[in-house]
């Protein structure tokens, strides 16, 4: 074997394991960024479905509530006291609501998102002010106590736990205003009823 072959193969064996590093670097660097954009991705999902979680309750939408759960998804609010299990009877609930409660006003603040894997947990500080039709009304400041699961539909709640915090029952000086106003609908992606809440 001459100089110039041994050379020659020394430099291809050199070449190789600087491609083999190389390749092990950016499949580690990709790893690693595929990883931290998951982790983005699920944060942003969970963000949405809490709040269109609100943005059905204030719509009254309970069926678009009740796709928000897993099928067997729990929603437990012990203080009123209720305890749903399931889309069907969180439906069946949401739909005797407006013969209940005249109005109600629901903010959401995000709070912690704890991922794991397929699953998730958090919180979510809540502040409400609520009129029922028998005349009683307050203002409270509560926490949803979630837990999350990755589905083929994307993230949903396995369970929401409502822990009220601060509860005012003097009566509300304020009311609906009588004056209605023209309401435009989110525009929906092709495909999407909007009417039916993705259900």
């Amino acid at each position: 074997m001459t100089a110039n072959s041994s050379a020659s193969q020394s430099a291809r064996s050199t070449d190789a394991t600087a491609m083999q590093t190389h390749a092990r670097f950016d499949s580690a660097h990709d790893d690693g960024s595929s990883r931290r954009f998951q982790t983005l991705a699920d944060r942003v999902e969970i963000e949405a479905l809490r709040a269109d979680f609100t943005d059905a309750v204030m719509m009254r939408d309970y069926d678009r509530v009740a796709s928000l759960f897993t099928a067997d998804g729990e929603w437990r609010m012990p203080a009123i006291p209720v305890d749903l299990v399931g889309q069907d009877a969180i439906s069946a609930w949401g739909a005797q609501v407006p013969e209940v409660v005249q109005y109600l006003v629901q903010t959401a603040h995000p709070g912690t998102i704890l991922l794991d894997g397929n699953t998730a947990s958090g919180r979510v500080f809540i502040h409400e002010l609520a009129s029922a039709r028998d005349g009683r009304s307050g203002e409270n400041y509560a926490i949803y106590h979630d837990r999350y699961q990755r589905t083929l539909d994307g993230w949903r709640f396995t369970e929401r736990v409502y822990e009220i915090r601060y509860l005012d029952t003097t009566p509300l000086a304020g009311s609906p205003p009588n004056t209605s106003y023209p309401i435009k609908q989110p525009i929906a992606p092709a495909g999407h009823d909007a009417s039916a809440g993705g259900r």
